[in-house]
This record gives structure tokens, sequence and C-alpha cells, in this order.
């Protein structure tokens, strides 16, 4: 079978029982996600999930391990790009925090907004699966 493949790193930022978070403009609705996205040519998970967490937030963060690596398929009729191709998402999680910055959301990006949200509020919230995932295998309790 025929399938595009995309690697994104993404920051697992919590901080006084909140939990930093991007609302991306999804193709059918806004979901809050992590901070994070694609690699480009030539960088590592590392750099990537610094530069997207500073393009989507503001903040410019320090990253304090890797919490795991989760793939999920997503079908071609449900995809924002390249309609009808399926796609192999891979997500490079990572525990970090800010250390400097100013919260805002992301300038002429796919994300709409940037916010500290609650992690007992979160199930008031649209969010993506990989948030969820991220929390079970960063340990964070909801």
């Amino acid at each position: 079978m025929d399938f595009d493949t995309r690697v994104g790193a993404y920051g697992v930022i919590v901080r006084d029982d909140t939990l930093l978070l991007s609302l991306w403009d999804g193709p059918v609705e806004a979901l809050w996600t992590l901070p994070g996205g694609g690699m480009e040519l030539g960088e590592q998970p590392e750099q990537a999930c610094v530069r997207e967490i500073e393009e989507e937030t503001g903040y410019r963060a320090r990253l304090q391990g890797l919490v795991g690596v989760t793939s999920r398929t997503i079908d071609g009729a449900h995809r924002a790009t390249h309609p009808g191709r399926p796609l192999l998402a891979v997500q490079v999680i990572y525990r970090a925090e800010v250390v400097s910055g100013v919260l805002r959301p992301e300038v002429g990006g796919s994300s709409i907004d940037a916010a500290w949200i609650p992690l007992d509020e979160l199930h008031r919230h649209r969010t993506s699966q990989n948030v969820h995932r991220a929390l079970e295998l960063a340990g964070v309790g909801r």
C-alpha cells in the first residue's frame, strides 16, 4: 500500500497543574494539542521540538528527556492535505520546561491559539489523541 509518513516532535510542559497546549486549526474543527510539529529536512527531533514550541507558543523551552514515541494511521479521507493517501504519523514526545518568552499564539501557521489548561479541566476541551497518550507516557495524572 502506498502511504505518506510524517514525523513530528512534541513537548509535554506542565506547570502548576496546568498543561501548555496549542490550538491547531484542523480540517474539520480546532483541537487542542501538544505544542510541536513536523521535523524539517536535516533536523533532529530535539531541535524540531524546541523550534515548534517556540513557534506555536512564544516560549523558549529546555527538553528534560524523552517520554516516548507513538504512531497512528490517519485514513486518507480524514487528511487535511493530500486527501486519499493514508498517513503514518509518528510522534516523538519529550518532557520540557519553559525557560523564557511570553505566551502568544503562532503567527502565520496552523495553530491559532496557545494556553495553559488546568489538567483537571482537560475533559472540557476538544483535544487530540496524542495529548492523552503523552500524559499517560509521562506519568502525568489528570
